[in-house]
Formats: structure tokens, C-alpha cells, sequence
């Protein structure tokens, strides 16, 4: 597996509706309901769980999406650490990707294996 972070800035080219976030702001709480994964189109974004930073993330990165495929309540924190801008994903657009790009698919479990082995060496 490529140890490079995989690029999902196509996600949020131009035209695709972005969100601006101040710096400091949550963008979604662990527990909160969840509807949309995201894509930084611009800024930094931390990941957190309890007072552990899991993980810092930048432009083209994806965040949010593991709410998609289990449908439970968002199992961590994402903060912004600087002004960003970010596109918003729904199931439906999530949904029409995977079942129409077998590689987005790939992808996306690459992202989430990835988080799941930082995860298990923070808190293992």
C-alpha cells in the first residue's frame, strides 16, 4: 500500500460548493449525527478523540466519511486549526462515486485502514 496521502482535490474543484470555517471552530462533535463526509478544499483540520489528536489534515484530504458506510454517530472530533474551506459530500454523491469508480472505493479504505492503525497505536 502507497504510503502517500491519497489526493481527493478533484472532490472539490472548482464549482463544488464549499463551506469557509473559522479557525478554532468544531466542525462536527464525536456523537453528532452524520450526513456528509468532506474534503478540504483549503485549510487544516485536526482530528481528535477525547484529548488525543489523532490525526492533522490538509487541502485535498477526506475527513467524516466512516459515518457513511457504518451510518453511526460520528466517532470522533474534527476541528479547523486554521480558516478552511470545505466541500461537503452526501451518501448520495458517496454512493454514485463508489458504485461508479471502483478506485474512489479503494481509496476511501485506504484512507480508513490507515486512520484505523493510528488509531490502535494511540491507544493501544
Amino acid at each position: 500500500m502507497m504510503n502517500a496521502e491519497i489526493d481527493f482535490g478533484l472532490l472539490a474543484r472548482d464549482g463544488a460548493p464549499a463551506r469557509t470555517v473559522k479557525a478554532g471552530t468544531t466542525i462536527f462533535a464525536e456523537g453528532d449525527a452524520a450526513n456528509d463526509m468532506f474534503v478540504i478544499k483549503s485549510g487544516r483540520v485536526a482530528i481528535r478523540l477525547g484529548n488525543r489528536t489523532l490525526a492533522e489534515l490538509a487541502d485535498s484530504s477526506i475527513f467524516g466519511e466512516m459515518a457513511l458506510i457504518d451510518r453511526a454517530p460520528r466517532s470522533a472530533t474534527a476541528v479547523a486549526l486554521t480558516d478552511c474551506e470545505l466541500v461537503a459530500v452526501s451518501e448520495k454523491q458517496f454512493l454514485f462515486l463508489v458504485s461508479q469508480t471502483p478506485y474512489f472505493a479503494l481509496n476511501v479504505m485506504r484512507v480508513l485502514a490507515r486512520r484505523l492503525n493510528i488509531t490502535n497505536r494511540a491507544f493501544g
